[in-house]
Order: structure tokens, then C-alpha cells, then sequence
């Protein structure tokens, strides 16, 4: 007989594998369409509601298990398969594909960057986002940092300190040996503006930062209503020249920041498209993590070739009002 509906368990916890919860989150029951050999569910986005996001200059490790157990039943209501129910088990992060990937692609499972190079202020450390379970060790400037992974999701994506003025990343396979990627860190001797670090969920789900180092420009847009009152006073029928019959009300303002990268090699493209992508940004700014959000919305791909030297320019707007109107 053809298979004719599914039962999904749908398990979504943090912490350990054996932490799992004993009733799922969600169950679902689909039958197939009649036109149709198979059946779909997209879990992704019942997913990402369990991915809290938040950022305070910590990089915490933001990953769930998922486990989804499917049962297959025929049109008599009997199991389908001879492997009933499948039990599928995932680790989840914030991220995403390109369509040019296809369907349900894997990301990266070692360095969570798509650039090979870092742009650091000169005497700065850094942080280099990594899979655990992927990775063997790190190795800067002939150190090793070696990556142990104890299952837990709070420590699935970790991220390493890059030492100061450091030089070369090398990211190895678990086995120690295979080396997967090398990335070069350039560090930036900015003597006359103040380097900002732009803090951004990129597409394997990892905070990962980019400094802008050049010219930096505030400005403010000021929103605001207004009313037409009666000032006339009623026992003298007379009204004072310093009372307005316009009065503002709602009055507010929102910060915004033309930001510039510096002169950046081509490979930056990718990291700068990821920056536009994300939903989730912040800046360092007067000693403290804000949110903010891309203004702009439009980007011209640079090339050597083309534009000899790459330098972006990027509008950000702070993602609250000037005033505090939180109620």
C-alpha cells in the first residue's frame, strides 16, 4: 500500500543530548496529497523560535538540539516502513543558504566565517567563531588552542581568542592534522579616527565582527506633531504673544551613523553581503553593546579591478528612539 499520512515529534531543547524533554514541542500529523509520492514538513522556522538571540559583548554560544521522530502509517493505518518510527537528530543555529545551494544545506562545520581575512585594530584582540564538533584545534602564530567538545549546546559554537597583533589563524580538522582554513589577520594602526566594532549574526548563526576604521558621520532626524490650540484666556478674551496656537507634541528622534570600513581586500564582499543580511546587529559604542540596524539597503559589489581600492561605506540607524518612550 502507498503511504498515506505521517506523525512528526518534534523535540527542541538546549543543553545536553540526554536533556531532552519528555513531551515534544511540537506534533504534527500530515497526509499526503493524492498528486504527490512524499510528504513535507518545514521544521526551520518552528525551529528558530526556540533561538533566542541577544548580544551584550558576551558571544554565547546560540544553538539548540532538534530531534524529530517520524512514524509512516499506509492507507489501512499501518506502519509504512520496516524502519518505523526514524529518529533524526540535529544541531540548529540561526543561519541560512543561498538558493544556489539547493535545498537543506550544510554550513560550514569548522571556521563560522566566509572571509580568509581580519581586520583588527593594532594591539586589539579578536574572537574567531568555530563549530566544536568540527574542529581539533586552532592554531595562531604557531599556537595551538585545542577544542574540546562536551556536548552541551552552550558551548557548540565557541569562540577563540585571537591575541593582539596576531597574524595567522589556522583551523584544523579533529583529527589535528587536516587543515581546513587559513585566515590572515591584518591589524589596523588607525591614528587619527576611532575604530567602531559592528557586531552581526552571519550566515552560519555566529556573532562575528568587523570593524569600520575610517571617517565616521552622526546625525539625528527629529520627528515630531503638531496641534493648533486656543490660547484666548476666557475671562478677558485676550491671549499672551508668548503662548503659541501651535503646540509640538510627540516629539523624538532617531541616531543614525555613515560609517566607512577602510581600504579592505575583495574576499570582504561576502562579509559586508552578510552584514546587510542579518536581522540581528550591533555596535560598541561610548562603552556600551546597542542595537542598530542597516540603513542601507542597497550594495555595489567592489573588485580590485574595478574599484582598485575597496573601501564600503555603510548607514546604520540605532534601533530605538532618541527619547525613552519604553512604556
Amino acid at each position: 500500500m502507498a503511504l498515506k499520512r505521517i506523525e512528526l515529534d518534534l523535540y527542541i531543547w538546549e543543553g545536553l543530548e540526554a536533556n531532552q524533554p519528555s513531551v515534544p514541542q511540537y506534533q504534527i500529523n500530515k497526509s499526503r496529497i493524492d498528486t504527490h509520492t512524499n510528504i513535507t514538513i518545514e521544521i526551520g522556522e518552528l525551529v528558530r523560535d526556540y533561538l533566542e538571540v541577544s548580544f551584550n559583548d558576551d558571544y554565547l554560544s546560540e544553538t539548540r538540539w532538534v530531534r524529530a521522530v517520524v512514524r509512516y502509517y499506509d492507507e489501512s493505518d499501518n506502519p509504512y516502513t520496516y524502519s518505523n518510527p526514524q529518529d533524526f537528530l540535529f544541531i540548529a543555529t540561526d543561519g541560512y543558504g543561498y538558493f544556489e545551494d539547493g535545498t537543506n544545506p550544510e554550513l560550514s562545520r569548522h571556521a563560522l566565517i566566509s572571509a580568509d581575512n581580519i581586520y583588527l585594530p593594532e594591539s586589539t584582540a579578536g574572537r574567531l567563531p568555530i563549530f566544536a564538533e568540527g574542529v581539533g584545534k586552532v592554531t595562531i602564530d604557531s599556537v595551538d588552542t585545542e577544542i574540546t567538545d562536551s556536548g552541551n549546546t552552550n558551548q557548540k559554537i565557541q569562540y577563540v581568542d585571537i591575541p593582539s597583533n596576531s597574524n595567522t589563524i589556522q583551523v584544523y580538522d579533529t583529527d589535528d592534522t587536516t587543515l581546513l582554513k587559513t585566515i590572515s589577520v591584518s591589524n589596523i594602526c588607525e591614528p587619527k579616527y576611532t575604530p567602531y566594532k559592528i557586531t552581526f549574526v552571519n550566515k552560519y548563526g555566529a556573532f562575528q565582527d568587523l570593524y569600520f576604521f575610517k571617517k565616521t558621520m552622526e546625525s539625528t532626524n527629529v520627528s515630531d506633531e503638531t496641534f493648533k490650540r486656543n490660547t484666548i484666556t476666557n475671562t478677558s478674551s485676550t491671549y499672551q504673544t508668548y503662548e503659541g496656537q501651535r503646540q509640538r507634541y510627540n516629539v523624538n528622534s532617531k541616531t543614525n551613523l555613515t560609517m566607512n570600513t577602510g581600504f579592505v581586500k575583495e574576499d570582504m564582499n561576502q562579509t559586508i553581503e552578510e552584514l546587510f543580511f542579518s536581522e540581528n546587529v550591533w555596535i560598541r559604542y561610548e562603552g556600551k553593546t546597542l542595537p542598530v540596524i542597516p540603513a542601507s539597503k542597497s550594495l555595489q559589489y567592489k573588485t580590485s579591478l574595478n574599484d582598485k581600492l575597496i573601501n564600503y561605506t555603510v548607514d546604520f540607524e540605532f534601533a530605538f528612539d532618541k527619547i525613552n518612550n519604553v512604556r
